[in-house]
Order: structure tokens, then C-alpha cells, then sequence
């Protein structure tokens, strides 16, 4: 008797979950290093948002009145408490401008500025921190320590909400000129879909680029590395910088660059769901 009682329970907290979730409900996980995370100043125009366009809060931020794992109209910033402008807002703000009204956005953006891949590696990250100078550690513990697994958490989270659509990647900077890049993104994004058990068929990869050799980006040699990113990762699709205006240290992205990426970004994912 009990085990039929326990069976009972046990579906119908299965269909609870499932009714639920919002399959119009479209989310997307951003990660990366600092221009991920946003290193433009917001400007007015990116203080109006359609709260159709939602952001899954990673990390407390009592001044600005969020709780980590709550959601929240997408309002700049879209990371940690203190980031800028990034990519993430005008990738969401353009998806919900070019989708059906019954459709929203959440993202959810774990970012460490100035972090090299191997932060994301769940087997070897650890290691990583050991080497990592000691500005980015304090970036590091808001995230307890661990960046990916903040980032697994919130997306389980998310999952009780809507679905995953899509995965956002603005990495590279620090890994500039290392040809093992694009084998260690392959782990971080095959580790992703494992522990959210999410096929990658239907979850894309968006990696963009550097700030482009035409703005004179210091990084801009890593491009040519991150191009070939569909080489190792069939689903992957890279996403271009070329034009996006940059700021004085030809590192990070002024506010009208982060906002035209975010548009590409946008473009290659609506494209992928089937949207013109």
C-alpha cells in the first residue's frame, strides 16, 4: 500500500513539474569572460525593456533589489551586480521584438572577466583558480567557487520554467593563440548538455567573436581560432564582430558594438529556431 502511496505522489509531482513549464517560454545560458559579463556603462535607451525579456538572477545583489534564482525583468546589468551592457541584452531585447507575442526570453548570464576557458571545465577548474591572480578571485567566490556549477544550478532552475533553446559563448580573449580552444569549449558545452540532459540538436552553441582586427582588437588573432569551432562542434555557430565599434583599450565593446552583437547573435539563433 505505502508503495502504491509513494508511486501516486511521485506522479503527480512528475505532472506538476511538467504543467508548469511554459514550453513558450525560451531560455538561453550565457557564459564567458569579460565582454560576456558587460563592460559598456548602460545608456537610457537600455534602461527600456519589454518585460517579455527576463533574466534569471545568479547572484544576490541587494543594492539593486535581486535574489540569486529569482527572475526579473531584463534591465541592465544581466550578470553580476556591478557589470555593464553586454551581448545577452540586445540578443534578448531583439528576440522578443522579432517573436510571436506569446513567447518569452530568459537568459541566464554566469561570467568572470579576464577567465580562461578552463574556468568552466567541471573536472579541472579547481586547478585553475589555484594559478588565477587574485583580482578575479573575488568575481570567482560570488559564484561559491565555481562558475559552471552556479550556471548548472541556475539552468536547472530555469528548466522548471521554460526550455532550453540555446547556449551563448563570448570567450577566447585569454586563450588568445591557444589551439586547444576549441577542444576545450567542446568539453564545457558536451559537459552542459550531460548535466542538463538536453540534446544538442536542438540546443546550438553561439560563440561570437573577438573585438575584430578592423577596430584594431588586441585580441583579434583569436578569431581565426574561434572560426573553426564548427570544425570540433557540428552545432556550434559563430557568431562575427566585424564592425561592432570597440572601446579606447581594443579589448571590449563600446555600448553601440554590444548592441549590434547582441542583434547577430539574435539573427543566427532566430534563424535556427526557424524565424526569418
Amino acid at each position: 500500500m505505502k508503495s502504491k502511496l509513494f508511486l501516486f505522489s511521485a506522479l503527480m509531482m512528475l505532472s506538476l513539474s511538467l504543467y508548469s513549464q511554459d514550453k513558450n517560454f525560451y531560455i538561453f545560458l550565457c557564459f564567458g569572460q569579460s565582454n560576456m559579463e558587460g563592460a559598456a556603462r548602460p545608456e537610457p535607451q537600455d534602461t527600456i525593456v519589454d518585460p517579455r525579456f527576463q533574466v534569471l538572477q545568479a547572484v544576490n545583489c541587494s543594492d539593486i533589489g535581486r535574489v540569486k534564482g529569482k527572475w526579473y525583468t531584463a534591465k541592465p546589468p544581466l550578470c553580476r551586480c556591478r557589470t555593464g551592457l553586454s551581448p545577452a541584452d540586445y540578443f534578448g531585447r531583439t528576440m522578443v521584438e522579432r517573436l510571436p507575442k506569446k513567447i518569452r526570453v530568459g537568459v541566464i548570464n554566469v561570467s568572470v572577466g579576464g577567465c580562461k576557458i578552463e574556468l568552466f571545465d567541471k573536472d579541472n577548474y579547481k586547478s585553475y583558480i589555484e594559478t588565477a591572480p587574485g583580482w578575479m578571485l573575488n568575481m570567482i567566490k560570488e559564484y561559491d567557487g565555481d562558475p559552471y556549477g552556479r550556471l548548472v544550478e541556475m539552468a536547472r532552475i530555469a528548466q522548471k520554467d521554460g526550455v532550453i533553446k540555446g547556449i551563448l559563448l563570448h570567450q577566447g580573449e585569454s586563450n588568445t593563440n591557444d589551439t586547444l580552444w576549441t577542444r576545450k569549449v567542446k568539453k564545457v558545452y558536451e559537459s552542459l548538455l550531460k548535466d542538463l540532459n538536453l540534446k544538442a540538436k536542438s540546443v546550438p552553441l553561439l560563440a561570437g567573436e573577438v573585438v575584430h582586427a578592423d577596430q584594431g582588437g588586441v585580441c583579434a588573432s583569436m578569431n581565426e581560432i574561434i572560426a573553426t569551432l564548427p570544425q570540433t562542434i557540428p552545432t556550434a555557430h559563430v557568431i562575427p564582430s566585424s564592425g561592432c565599434t570597440d572601446g579606447r583599450d581594443n579589448l571590449h565593446f563600446d555600448a553601440a558594438g554590444y548592441r549590434e552583437f547582441g542583434k547577430r547573435y539574435a539573427e543566427t539563433m532566430l534563424k535556427l529556431l526557424g524565424y526569418k
